[in-house]
């Protein structure tokens, strides 16, 4: 992946643009584009989730800062994707990468139909959320954001949206706890590093300049995500968000057959 800087600096501006709209997208679209690369799943999901240490930080700071978290929402949200993020990092690195390519492939067409289904159909809201609801939400959302390198907002977000919950708040309170799951998964691949548990982290050491695109290239465009959220018109860039990561998971169907 030479001259990699530069594209994934791109790829990490344009993706965090998005994130901070919808609250979903950048690890999807990081971990899609790394796969499209070759980079095996769990280096590639380690790899996003570094970069999101950083950006998820930023991004986080400006919510707070323009008054888009619901603070108790946020309480219930944290451990609960804590505890299915780290989960999800002991099974990646537990399992042969080319194994799992076909099941991330999966997941990410599904995600693609997913968040093409949210941008064109208006789902009825039901009942303010309880809290069976967001532990639910935040477990499995963490643990598919770990597996698949993304995932948090796509199921997280539109969850509670769905739910009944106002856009502007949601988005910003999982963004803002994003910060926190993408922390405990980094320490756990981290962990899983140096204890050598994962076997198969050269994959990520190989792949340190995409790394630093993806977080300069997110860092820049973080600070507005407070802002953006205000403007975007969301349907448009959740369908083209949709499009890339459908097609991103055609041609890695494409690559394994």
């Amino acid at each position: 992946m030479e001259d990699s800087f530069a594209l994934f600096l791109v790829v990490g501006f344009l993706a965090q643009i998005v994130d901070g709209a919808l609250g979903m997208a950048y690890g999807v679209v990081s971990a899609s584009v790394l796969l499209a690369f070759g980079v095996p799943p769990a280096a590639a999901s380690a790899a996003v989730h570094a970069a999101e240490v950083f950006t998820t930080a930023a991004s986080a700071g400006s919510h707070v800062v323009h008054r888009n978290v619901d603070w108790r929402l946020f309480r219930v949200l944290v451990p609960a994707g804590v505890v299915g993020g780290v989960t999800g990092a002991y099974v990646l690195t537990s399992i042969d990468g080319d194994v799992l390519k076909p099941y991330v492939a999966a997941y990410l067409g599904v995600m693609g139909i997913y968040i093409l289904v949210r941008a064109w159909r208006s789902l009825t809201p039901i009942d303010s959320h309880h809290s069976g609801v967001v532990i639910g939400l935040g477990g499995f959302g963490g643990f598919a954001d770990a597996v698949g390198g993304g995932g948090w907002g796509p199921v997280v977000t539109t969850g509670l949206i769905g739910n009944g919950g106002a856009p502007r708040q949601t988005i910003g309170t999982v963004n803002t706890a994003e910060f926190f799951l993408t922390t405990a998964v980094s320490l756990s691949f981290l962990t899983a590093l140096l204890t050598g548990h994962w076997e198969e982290a050269e994959g990520l050491r190989a792949h340190g300049a995409a790394v630093a695109g993806l977080v300069v290239g997110g860092l820049i465009a973080a600070p507005m995500a407070g802002y953006v959220v205000r403007l975007v018109p969301h349907r448009r860039l959740m369908a083209m968000v949709g499009v890339l990561i459908c097609a991103i998971a055609v041609y890695q169907t494409g690559r394994l057959l």
